[in-house]
């Protein structure tokens, strides 16, 4: 009885076997990671309950506002523009008319910021998810009115106006999670043109 031949695996078979285990290992682990990364990133919406003003990074943003108060002929656009800047917080108030001539927040008194148009102003946000009391002075009627207000802004719907800035760090990893994995085929490959010569 003819003995049988197992078929051994040669040494060149283990050589591309292991240098294509090692090649997949090193392409899998980083796109994992950034896959990882991409669905945990933290969604454009912040939560108020885990996030404060003063954490979120410099950049404009918008935020929900209401208004109660004075005659209800007027009305303030919502969502505002939102500016952090060295962790202080601005928002800007838009009013549906060109009369307001000033704004007076926690006793301090704001100038329109535009010359032409409805009256826009830029004045420190005063506080999230809690009535605010400012005063408006408009000068539609016969003589100046300072006008009661109660504004408040709700942080849950603050949201930034460019998503880019905050998804450019992993676009940044990815990045470079495909120029490694470019190196390492290229080195895997010139090893294993210099074992078959």
């Amino acid at each position: 009885m003819a003995p049988q031949n197992s078929k051994r695996p040669s040494l060149s078979g283990l050589c591309r076997f292991r240098s294509g285990g090692v090649l997949l290992y090193v392409l899998f682990v980083p796109l994992v990671a950034l896959l990882l990364m991409i669905l945990t990133v933290q969604p454009l919406s912040l939560q108020a309950e885990t996030t404060t003003l003063i954490s979120l990074p410099d950049g404009t943003y918008t935020i929900e506002v209401s208004m109660e108060g004075g005659t209800g002929r007027a009305s303030i656009t919502s969502p505002a523009v939102l500016t952090i800047k060295e962790s202080v917080a601005t928002v800007q108030i838009e009013w549906s008319s060109s009369h307001y001539d000033y704004m007076i927040v926690d006793n301090e008194k704001y100038l329109p910021i535009n010359e032409d148009g409805n009256s826009v102003f830029e004045i420190p946000l005063p506080g999230l998810d809690t009535e605010v009391t400012i005063i408006a002075d408009t000068t539609a009627m016969s003589t100046p009115h300072e006008i009661e207000y109660t504004l408040v802004f709700d942080s849950n719907s603050i949201s930034s106006e460019n998503a880019f800035p905050l998804i450019w760090p992993i676009v940044r990893v990815g990045l470079a999670a495909l120029l490694l994995c470019a190196v390492v085929i290229v080195i895997v490959r010139k090893k294993r043109k210099e074992a078959r010569r």
